[in-house]
């Protein structure tokens, strides 16, 4: 394993893989363990410190394994807990950490405690663990209260005995009462299970979501965002970024302290003001938060600009590095968002609505550029399976194989997150593009477009003008560079579209926003560009890294 002086999730590059559809080892359609043990020598290559790992957690899947029905158990879609095991001893033989998800806002309706729940009835103990309440009106036949499910329509239901359960996702999974000592007691338990087989830390989901406010009240009005176009202040919502959750990370910091090797967190926290987030990370608490006001940022200088110096001054006032991420398994890739126009800006908790045709060779340009970026910004940076690839959303994958609940809940108006989800292509001209084995008995589980066999790690491997060459050569220098990885930045003179910024000692980036060239400056070596760099002159959309 890499040694530091300091922690090494400071300034960690941290592979996301979507377990569904990263590699099929068994032939089934489905990725698995057995696939990732087999592409470690890939991730190895390509220059990752971490892999976060979706839920692999026993699950009936009514959402793809965030519905889970017994947190120390590995689903046998995705293998065994020897497996998992045998993945992590593996990995860190490869220099590579390991973080799977921990998912505490809900269980499946398939966990014992639910089931128990059920059985038990309206005033027991066993409803405790939960979010059961009578309903209002006549009779009870109405909600509590008006929430609303994050994949559409209410986030209640109606058992027959007349109480009401929440759920602030699917029905299928039900929300867990964090007020309950209980809930706690096991929770702490099950990390310690788990860090016990040698876990390097794990990604919290939903993180902001555990405590509720405990009159359940209706949804206020959501502040609106300033005239010129800046964010809303902080919002005091029932259900989303309390206060009180930060004594649950605590109490987990704790935990994590138990065992060596500097084991960490990661918050998947929408909080709706840096200093909102920075909470999440002070010195007692989590280590890291995903920043998704960078991931939210339209292609647009002044708004990267602000983003940066908003999160590395919030995040810095308590201690805690940046961390930066382009796409994930929940939102549309970034290349394709980056080639079409957003109608407005895209904030926490709405779902993405792009406009117009789609540009993907401009965005892939963009994307390539914000990558260099990424990189090169101090703290830490995710990268989402496939991303090294240059993969698009797939946008056209037909009615009948969508799976997200968010297709089903919103009544077919929301095509949900399938499109990010495709499995990904490795070699070959055709599917299943290298992701089962030859004699796969079942096809990928979700269908791969044509374009995949271009995009495959076998087409771009060796390729240096590929998306893939640009990654691994972004990630060697990042390892290399003393500038690079944790630390500050110090702004230097550009015009307007053109971000331009110094990391000591000696390293400098270049990113073009603007509508023409930008003229480097020559006091120094081009050491990595996202695109050609012709007589000094540095192209629209286009990054670099230069010596400084």
């Amino acid at each position: 394993m890499p040694t530091s002086t300091e922690p090494w999730w400071r300034d960690a590059v941290i592979y996301q893989v979507y377990v569904r559809s990263f590699a099929d080892g068994n032939g089934d359609g489905v990725g698995d363990i057995a696939g990732i043990r087999s592409r470690l020598p890939y991730l190895s290559r390509l220059g990752v410190d971490a892999i976060w790992i979706n839920p692999w957690y026993k699950s009936p899947m009514a959402d793809h394994g965030y519905d889970v029905a017994d947190f120390r158990e590995i689903d046998p879609l995705f293998g065994t807990v020897a497996e998992a095991e045998q993945l992590i001893e593996e990995a860190h033989r490869h220099g590579i950490r390991v973080i799977p998800d921990i998912v505490p806002n809900h269980t499946s309706d398939r966990h014992a405690w639910f089931r128990a729940a059920l059985a038990a009835g309206p005033g027991s103990p066993e409803r405790e663990r939960y979010v059961f309440r009578s309903g209002r009106g006549p009779g009870g036949a109405e909600p509590p209260n008006d929430w609303m499910s994050c994949f559409g329509g209410p986030a209640w239901t109606r058992l027959p005995d007349g109480e009401w359960y929440l759920h602030l996702f699917a029905p299928e999974q039900p929300d867990l009462n964090w007020e309950n000592p209980e809930v706690r007691a096991e929770f702490e338990s099950i990390l310690r299970f788990w860090f016990g087989k040698g876990v390097d830390g794990f990604r919290i989901d939903v993180a902001h979501g555990l405590i509720k406010h405990p009159e359940l009240p209706d949804l206020p009005p959501r502040p609106q965002a300033p005239a010129e176009g800046g964010r809303p202040g902080h919002f005091d919502h029932p259900h989303w970024d309390r206060d009180e959750v930060h004594d649950i990370y605590r109490a987990w910091r704790r935990v994590a302290d138990e065992f060596p090797g500097d084991r960490s967190f990661v918050a998947e926290a929408w909080a709706d003001t840096p200093e909102r987030l920075a909470a999440y990370v002070r010195r007692d608490g989590l280590h890291t938060a995903f920043n998704f006001d960078f991931l939210m940022s339209s292609w647009d200088a002044k708004e990267l600009r602000a983003v940066i110096d908003d999160s590395l001054a919030m995040l810095g006032a308590v201690g805690a590095p940046a961390t930066w991420v382009l796409s994930n398994h929940d939102v549309v890739r970034h290349p394709s968002r980056y080639g079409r126009r957003v109608v407005k800006r895209w904030v926490a908790n709405e779902t993405y609505r792009p406009e117009g045709p789609l540009d993907l060779e401009l965005g892939t340009r963009r994307a390539r550029a914000a990558a260099l970026l990424m990189l090169a910004l101090p703290g830490g940076a995710y990268v989402y399976q496939g991303e090294e690839l240059g993969l698009p959303e797939v946008e056209d994958l037909p009615e009948s194989v969508l799976q997200d609940p968010v297709w089903e809940r919103s009544g077919h108006t929301d095509r949900g997150r399938d499109g990010c989800r495709v499995p990904i292509p490795w070699s070959g001209r055709s599917a299943p593009y290298g992701f089962s084995p030859q004699d796969a008995s079942a096809e990928p589980w979700l269908p791969q477009p044509e374009l995949w066999g271009d995009l495959s790690v076998a087409a771009q491997s060796g390729d240096e003008h590929s998306m893939l060459e640009l990654y691994r050569g972004a990630l060697r220098l990042r390892r290399e560079h003393p500038a690079l990885g944790d630390g500050s930045l110090t702004w230097l003179d550009a015009p307007a579209g053109v971000l331009f910024f110094r990391r000591d000692p000696g390293f400098r980036c270049v990113v073009n926003l603007s509508p023409g060239p930008y003229r480097l400056p020559g006091d120094g070596s081009v050491l990595l560009a996202s695109g050609p760099v012709r007589d000094g002159m540095l192209a629209p959309d286009h990054a670099a890294w230069l010596s400084a």
